[in-house]
């Protein structure tokens, strides 16, 4: 075999293998960004639902929601783009509404539950480089968590 015919593959293998490899680890900086998110997006949503059920009137509830979840976002790290909109929902016994009135002027003794949704933008504008086109530059991650208020405990 001739040595000759062989000089410069190298450089070849590594101009048609570097870019994919880039793509590659790009890809799993977004795997891991999107897996990071979604776990602190699903504290979020157990701390508020939490804060909300333990809460005596629903104004009260959503701002403790709203308090619970910035502070677990934070606390992860977590920016989402925009500003954090939970969804509110409450049901008592098998009726659900929006918001969580309906829950906390049921009467003590009923089984109602209150349910928050949080929904995070997650960018991904500072690991594309603008290396894959058609990538999105950001994704949506969402949890949601449902808690019971206690039976026995008055409201409002």
């Amino acid at each position: 075999m001739n040595r000759t015919a062989e000089r410069g593959s190298v450089s070849i293998e590594v101009a048609v293998l570097a870019p994919a490899f880039i793509a590659l680890m790009v890809l799993a900086g977004m795997a891991g960004r999107t897996a990071l998110a979604a776990e602190a997006v699903e504290a979020a949503a157990h701390d508020a639902a939490r804060a909300a059920s333990i809460s005596r009137g629903s104004s009260a509830a959503e701002t403790a929601a709203r308090e619970a979840a910035q502070k677990q976002l934070d606390w992860h790290g977590l920016a989402c783009r925009g500003e954090l909109d939970p969804e509110f929902e409450s049901s008592v016994g098998t009726v659900t509404a929006a918001g969580f009135d309906h829950a906390f002027t049921s009467d003590v003794g009923q089984d109602a539950t209150v349910t928050v949704e949080i929904v995070c933008l997650v960018s991904f504008d500072d690991i594309l480089l603008g290396i894959l086109p058609g990538m999105p530059g950001e994704k949506r991650v969402s949890a949601t968590f449902t808690s019971p208020l206690d039976r026995y405990r008055s409201r409002q």
